[in-house]
């Protein structure tokens, strides 16, 4: 088996700063692939498998996301739909220099660069409304020149305010930033992410940041949205999930090379995280994202 590798996608951004594509399914465009750029992807037909980094989660038509610079993702509509599908995707495509060049001239604009730091793990946006969604997407089709960066702008603003934001994949992390609560606070994500398969118990993390127990708790939830256990269970089981399709290791060997201590406690926050045992993601990922030459194999 070899590694499912993403397809590197070069976009031309000579001509324009906000290019919008729509295609249907099935179609070429539907691979395991990644860019510099950031991707809004609205999905308004059909129901499939989301691959976004680690994640492997389903969808349906309104679901809304938003993937980061290199971040590898694809969506796979099921078998059933054997009828061709027209227009499945809407989605636009934009680069981190807008934004901060935005953001550099309107201050106020310096919010949204919080949105982007997020997308870095992709984004869900839990619950926003599919038919505005569409809107703002049309809006953005139809436009040209200015006027569609103003319509992108009132899209990335909307986004920016929706409270229900779900991040997918622990293959890019938000690092806390701003204050040195929050910097030290940062050093410890930093030091799970660089050794996740270590022992790292609070006490020790909370020496690190320069805390009590209780106050690097409180404070890494906060930073977070994690307690400390599940933030570090959550990286150990998305460096699992890369080695479930890159590699042939058996399970057991991957769930101590990720730091866990017994399989049965592998299997039981694995599958509370994805959904599904190892042995099923390993299966649907291979299964979907094999590129076709080598699914013919």
């Amino acid at each position: 088996m070899s590694i499912i590798q993403p397809e590197i996608e070069l976009v031309d951004r000579t001509t324009r700063s906000i290019r919008y594509l729509e295609h249907g399914w099935p179609t070429d465009l539907c691979r395991w692939h990644a860019h510099e750029e950031y991707e809004l992807h609205l999905m308004v037909a059909t129901r499939g498998k989301a691959f976004v980094g680690d994640y492997i989660g389903d969808f349906h038509p309104g679901m809304l996301y938003l993937t980061g610079p290199n971040l590898p993702h694809n969506w796979i509509t099921d078998k059933v739909w054997t009828e061709a599908v027209e227009t499945r995707d809407m989605l636009v495509q934009f680069s981190h220099a807008s934004i901060a060049s935005l953001a550099q001239g309107f201050p106020e604009f310096g919010e949204v660069l919080k949105l982007l730091k997020m997308a870095e793990s992709g984004i869900e946006f839990t619950g926003f409304n599919a038919t505005f969604a569409r809107g703002h997407m049309e809006a953005i089709r139809d436009s040209k020149g200015p006027e569609r960066i103003l319509a992108f702008i009132r899209f990335l603003v909307r986004l920016n305010e929706h409270a229900e934001k779900q991040t997918l994949s622990v293959a890019k992390l938000v690092q806390p930033a701003g204050g040195s609560r929050q910097a030290r606070i940062g050093e410890v994500v930093d030091h799970i992410v660089h050794n996740f398969a270590e022992d790292f118990p609070v006490d020790a993390a909370a020496t690190m940041a320069g805390m009590s127990a209780a106050s690097f708790s409180r404070n890494f939830q906060r930073a977070t949205g994690k307690r400390f256990i599940e933030f570090v269970n959550r990286v150990r089981i998305g460096q699992a999930c890369g080695l479930l399709y890159a590699s042939d290791d058996q399970i057991t060997s991957i769930c101590f090379q990720v730091g866990f201590q017994n399989l049965a406690n592998f299997n039981r926050h694995f599958l509370k995280m994805k959904g599904m045992t190892p042995s099923e993601y390993r299966d649907t990922a291979r299964r979907e994202l094999m590129r076709p030459s080598e699914s013919a194999e």
